[in-house]
């Protein structure tokens, strides 16, 4: 199986930078967006039509902000928007689709902004979401992707030392990050690659940042520990433009 998570940083700009020729490209079973920035009734205004997908939405109530979509060859058996709680229900941050075999949860983690003022909200959003993969975890294993707004380790960025405190890199996000895997998940792209290096999802677009590839790697599939031995491969999908962010592969027999 094949799936696919990208953060396209607006889907209607992203689509007039080759965003439906990747798409048709990679052929993937999953394809997970976060970032839509469009309401559902914008459709309409897109050339691009996932021909032989099943569309699921969850676009933000504020119009050009957040939103996330997952295109799905084979309908699932249940489709589910946001969390039980979480303080963010407005801002389509979360899509769950059911299969037999697994749940797949795609999402848009919230930035804590540059001067931290949604760290509050973040932890309360943090401790909700890892409270419900827990629970889907109990009933079948978790497939959980999407731009997750944090670099775990000093290896996931290219300068961690300036960048001790800043958002993405507080103690605090890196922290809920290591209480999920705690919890009985784990980060597939380091479970293939524990040692790689200058291996990133996000670039900024100043200072010629992604040509010198001075980025983070923000972007992540977790998986349910259970599950971890079943990954084929994760594949950072640099080459790919269209968006500050980099398409991210997983390849499992699932």
């Amino acid at each position: 199986m094949r799936a696919v998570t990208w953060n396209v940083n607006g889907l209607r700009a992203c689509e007039k930078k080759g965003f439906a020729d990747f798409f048709r490209q990679i052929d993937a079973d999953f394809f997970c967006i976060q970032e839509t920035k469009m309401q559902e009734s914008q459709l309409s205004a897109l050339e691009f039509a996932p021909e032989g997908y099943h569309a699921f939405w969850n676009s933000a109530e504020k119009k050009g902000y957040s939103g996330t979509a997952v295109f799905a060859k084979k309908a699932p058996l249940s489709v589910s928007k946001e969390m039980p709680t979480g303080g963010v229900s407005d801002e389509g941050r979360v899509l769950t689709l059911e299969y037999p075999d697994f749940f797949l949860v795609n999402a848009y983690v919230p930035n804590v902004r540059r001067d931290l003022c949604r760290i509050p909200l973040r932890m309360e959003w943090e401790d909700a979401l890892r409270s419900y993969l827990m629970q889907l975890d109990a009933r079948k294993p978790v497939l959980y992707c999407g731009d997750l707004n944090v670099a775990h380790q000093p290896v996931d960025l290219k300068n961690a030392k300036p960048n001790e405190g800043n958002a993405g890199y507080t103690d605090e996000e890196r922290g809920k990050m290591t209480e999920l895997l705690a919890a009985g998940f784990t980060d597939a792209f380091r479970f293939k690659y524990p040692d790689r290096t200058d291996a990133y999802t996000w670039w900024s677009y100043m200072g010629r940042a992604r040509e010198k590839n001075v980025g983070w790697r923000i972007d992540y599939w977790i998986l349910s520990d259970r599950i971890a031995d079943k990954i084929d491969d994760v594949i950072i999908r640099s080459e790919v433009m269209g968006s500050d962010h980099c398409p991210l592969e997983l390849q499992i027999t699932i």
